[in-house]
């Protein structure tokens, strides 16, 4: 897993949203300044920061555009080399993203014993979808993994709950800490270290509450201490000029930002959040584009980027979990907090990937490890075939794991085809395609619809917009980002129309001839 992150890490130029995360930790670094992108919090971009501290950029003192020119300045205008600089803000993520396939193995372990626990955790470490956003500089691998942590912490609390309450605690600040979206499993982590605690309790029933209630206020009081944490340790006096406009919110949701425990900044990152979902996106699925959002995306993406084996191993963990006697008392543990998550990404506007659900693959790994609890002699056998089967399917996915897809979809050369966005073209691959094109089309004239935050430009591309000009003078190689293509209206459709496909750069940008 290790060395398929790091490969991606290397050969992927910057995605869509990581400039903005490395040019806002870069801010957090020079100028201890929370005006950049408060729509997330900033503790994922801190640990970011680790990795940018180590490269040392450049940054020009008082730069005044707006986030996405932050990044792209950062990176392609301030004198850096953007390979280096990519590479070390990706590594601290690489590195939690490792420490999080062990906490799946621990936690495994509990109910499924070892056995159970290294399936898991061949079940996590083969997931393309963990291996893609755990080799990049964004928020929801590491998101995830502190809220599988923090149930973790829990599961452990019913044991020794002085001990492990407190880190439960600091886990569930450290995913609110990091990314918003992760809001909803908080009333489920207090509820279960509650739980916790009353398992954990002799005596009388009263005491047994008592001491449980106290419980959850530990939890609840240190993961808003943790969210303070994250915001002091870039502006100790917590100065706050957004740099982007921030929308009122009313109702409901603008009573409930109010009524957070948390710094002004996170309050005002949750209104522009409220504003994001109310915006019409375009989305795409199966070959149909649409405005808005549909209710079954996410189980959809979900269905075609989930290896098969994956597939038929959660649905089996889910319900030894639930059936299994032995395995009753984790349950609440390993399928309350994803399926609250679930629940609230699957209700979002956004229809971008199935990195909203990135929680999926670490807590169903550990579900799908319960399975050889189960006492039938064919079990240990046929789960090992499917594992297998995983690691075969991941392993033939390299190093293309954005536009994974399973065999019973075409496998990532056909991704394109039913998703867009992150699930196949994320602007990774502007690196490959400058490759590409002097490889094999060399002093031919190039027309480029790049979808992404490279400048293709600085990799040597050199490229007219086709867009800009009449269809009748577009001729020679014409190369477009999938996810434009999946999209595609008007003058780009016109274009595509009368274009055949010849080549295919990680199956994400395709190649024409017109």
């Amino acid at each position: 897993m290790a060395a398929a992150m790091v490969t991606a890490a290397v050969q992927q130029t910057p995605t869509i949203d990581e400039p903005v995360y490395v040019g806002t930790a870069a801010v957090y670094l020079e100028e201890h300044s929370l005006r950049y992108n408060p729509e997330h919090p900033p503790l994922g971009k801190l640990v970011i920061a680790a990795g940018v501290a180590v490269a040392d950029p450049h940054l020009d003192a008082g730069f005044d555009g707006d986030q996405g020119e932050l990044g792209r300045h950062l990176l392609y205008g301030a004198g850096n080399d953007p390979g280096r600089l990519m590479l070390w803000a990706r590594l601290p993520v690489i590195v939690l993203t490792l420490l999080f396939g062990l906490v799946v193995f621990a936690f495994a372990r509990g109910p499924a014993g070892t056995a159970g626990a290294l399936a898991a955790l061949a079940l996590y470490c083969s997931s393309p979808d963990v291996i893609a956003h755990g080799s990049l500089a964004t928020l929801d691998v590491p998101a995830a993994g502190a809220v599988l942590t923090s149930v973790w912490s829990l599961w452990r609390a019913r044991c020794r709950p002085r001990l492990h309450l407190p880190l439960a605690g600091a886990a569930s600040g450290a995913a609110l800490a990091t990314k918003m979206s992760t809001l909803p499993a908080l009333p489920v982590l207090v509820a279960t270290a509650a739980v916790s605690v009353w398992c954990a309790t002799a005596g009388g029933r009263w005491r047994r509450a008592a001491r449980a209630a106290a419980g959850a206020g530990v939890v609840a009081l240190l993961a808003v201490a943790v969210v303070w944490a994250a915001y002091l340790a870039v502006d100790p006096r917590l100065r706050w000029a957004p740099q982007q406009h921030v929308p009122v919110v009313h109702g409901l949701r603008g009573l409930l930002v109010e009524l957070l425990p948390f710094p002004e900044p996170y309050r005002d990152g949750m209104r522009v959040q409220f504003g994001l979902e109310n915006r019409p996106w375009e989305g795409f699925l199966f070959g149909r584009r649409y405005t808005g959002s549909l209710w079954y995306y996410l189980p959809a993406a979900l269905l075609v980027k989930t290896p098969l084996g994956t597939l038929v191993l959660w649905a089996a963990g889910v319900v030894a979990v639930v059936a299994v006697r032995r395995l009753r008392s984790a349950a609440p543990y390993v399928l309350a907090a994803p399926a609250v998550l679930l629940v609230a990404a699957v209700h979002g506007s956004r229809d971008f990937g199935t990195r909203y659900a990135v929680f999926l693959p670490m807590f169903l790994a550990v579900a799908a490890g319960c399975v050889l609890v189960v006492r039938r002699r064919w079990v240990p056998a046929a789960a090992a075939v499917l594992v297998l089967s995983v690691v075969v399917s991941s392993l033939r996915a390299f190093p293309y794991y954005l536009p994974y897809s399973n065999e019973a979809f075409g496998g990532p050369a056909k991704t394109r085809l039913r998703l867009h966005d992150a699930n196949v073209d994320w602007g990774q691959d502007l690196g490959r395609l400058a490759d590409r094109l002097r490889e094999r089309y060399r002093g031919e004239r190039i027309w480029l619809v790049y979808k992404g935050s490279g400048v293709p430009s600085h990799y040597g591309i050199d490229a007219a917009d086709p867009l800009r000009v009449p269809p009748d003078e577009v001729r020679g190689v014409l190369v477009v980002s999938d996810s434009a293509a999946a999209k595609a209206t008007g003058r780009l459709a016109e274009l595509l129309g009368g274009s055949r496909p010849v080549d295919d750069v990680g199956h994400s940008i395709t190649v024409y001839r017109r």
